[in-house]
């Protein structure tokens, strides 16, 4: 297994973990009517700048996971290619 390969699936399940988690915790904190519920003005801005800036991080990570594994597809296709060439055929 090459290092592409295990940190695009780390940043991948990390970067879909965080999202679920936070669209779970938004969930859960809505009323029946569907209005989100804050102790006090301040968590609330804390709480949804910081849940703004975790989808962010998100984004962040799930594209890195895409762009590490297309990494290791190149890679792994470049081996083959160069293990091909190198094959001689005999006469």
């Amino acid at each position: 297994m090459g290092a592409s390969l295990v940190l695009g699936i780390i940043a991948l399940v990390s970067g879909f973990g965080l999202r679920y988690w936070i669209n779970r915790r938004k969930f859960y904190r809505r009323s029946p009517t569907g209005a989100e519920g804050f102790s006090s003005y301040e968590k609330s801005v804390i709480i949804k700048t910081s849940e703004r800036l975790g989808k962010w991080i998100a984004y962040a990570l799930i594209i890195f996971g895409v762009l590490f594994l297309w990494s290791y597809s190149r890679q792994k296709k470049a081996k083959e290619k160069a293990s091909q060439g190198m094959e001689m055929p005999k006469p």
